[in-house]
């Protein structure tokens, strides 16, 4: 920790925390935090107050909720408890994939040392699944011709982050390649604006994937969020495995839902989640705690979310971190393309102009564009 005879700003804090100020902000409206102040009323944190923050933020890099960070502050043992039994078993699994490597890499050496050469692609697949997240397991590439309205330009997204945020204005073309992603990436699955009530129509999960969808729930309530039928169904859709299956909306923003609901007994959640507009029916309040549990989740998960949204409270361009792709779809149907998260990147104004409050999203709430039939 840097100088201990001074206070610091806001700003070093949370610097120095690994944190957004916007965090901070947060913790302290949670009670987590209690800054003094300056006499011209500016936060100052002290010694004491970095300490209890570190706490804070490494309890939240545990996964816990804000409530439960306060739980475990006050003493309660159980919150700390599970939280650590999952990182252990993130650990065990990083561990097991790094024994794997160990075993290919030795493997190489051995054929060295007979004189042979290593195959073509071997040292590449070897350094491709370096992990560099708790969810990269290895990397995952895709690429295709760009359906209507583009004119088959070739389309790649390179090694798929754990969390991916797809956008673009009214019209250009953002479903449509939400969709062709869903169907490009073996195993991924889309799903539509329909999904609340596909999800009341499906059969209801299993017990542990009730019980998942359960806690999920209630970490984002514990963060400010609401439970409702909307939040349910994209739970489903992320929890459990066989509820949607690729396909169905057949125009962007169309209210055409997701095909094929099953028992949703599958040993395995879906590797790649397409989510058209991820905040459909949520209000503000839930968009932010959502975003947040998606987070924690995808250090936890190896399942890989593509999010369409046009949400400024789900895609705060201020708090993307590493682990996140912005994909921007041009009003002018040029090729979508890969946005850096900082002012003056190519596209990054544009993406920006795309992103809205609840409130402003809400005056064209229903609105779509559609491809006119052919005379």
């Amino acid at each position: 920790m840097a100088s201990s005879d001074r206070n610091l700003t806001a700003s070093e804090a949370a610097q120095q925390l690994g944190v957004s100020g916007k965090a901070l902000r947060l913790y302290e409206l949670h009670g987590l935090l209690a800054p003094g102040r300056t006499a011209a009323g500016y936060r100052q944190y002290g010694v004491q107050d970095m300490a209890r923050a570190g706490e804070v933020v490494a309890l939240r890099a545990l996964g816990l909720s804000l409530a439960q960070v306060k739980s475990v502050l006050d003493g309660n043992r159980d919150a700390l408890a599970q939280a650590l039994e999952s990182h252990e078993a993130v650990l065990l699994r990083d561990t097991a994939t790094r024994m794997q490597q160990i075993a290919r890499v030795r493997a190489l050496r051995a054929e060295l040392r007979e004189g042979r050469m290593p195959a073509t692609g071997a040292l590449t697949q070897l350094l491709r699944n370096e992990p560099r997240h708790a969810s990269d397991s290895a990397s995952l590439n895709v690429g295709f011709a760009l359906p209507w309205p583009w004119g088959g330009e070739w389309f790649e997204l390179k090694d798929v982050r754990p969390l991916n945020f797809l956008t673009g204005p009214l019209g250009s073309g953002k479903t449509r390649l939400a969709m062709q992603l869903a169907e490009s990436i073996p195993g991924a699955v889309f799903v539509g604006l329909g999904r609340a009530t596909q999800a009341s129509a499906s059969p209801p999960p299993v017990a542990a994937d009730a019980a998942r969808i359960a806690r999920a729930t209630a970490w984002i309530v514990e963060e400010g969020g609401q439970a409702s039928p909307d939040l349910y169904a994209l739970l489903m859709a992320l929890e459990v495995d066989g509820t949607y299956e690729t396909g169905a909306v057949s125009r962007e923003g169309g209210a055409g839902g997701v095909n094929g609901a099953s028992s949703a007994s599958n040993a395995h959640v879906a590797p790649v989640v397409v989510v058209d507009m991820v905040e459909q029916g949520l209000d503000q309040a839930t968009q932010e705690a959502l975003i947040r549990f998606l987070r924690h989740r995808a250090a936890r998960s190896s399942q890989r979310l593509i999010l369409m949204t046009r949400s400024v409270h789900i895609l705060d361009l201020s708090a993307v971190g590493p682990d996140e792709t912005l994909i921007l779809c041009p009003a002018n149907h040029e090729p979508p393309f890969c946005v850096a998260p900082y002012p003056g990147a190519r596209g990054y104004e544009a993406l920006a102009s795309c992103l809205a409050s609840s409130d402003v999203r809400a005056r064209t709430q229903g609105m779509i564009a559609w491809r006119a039939p052919a005379a």
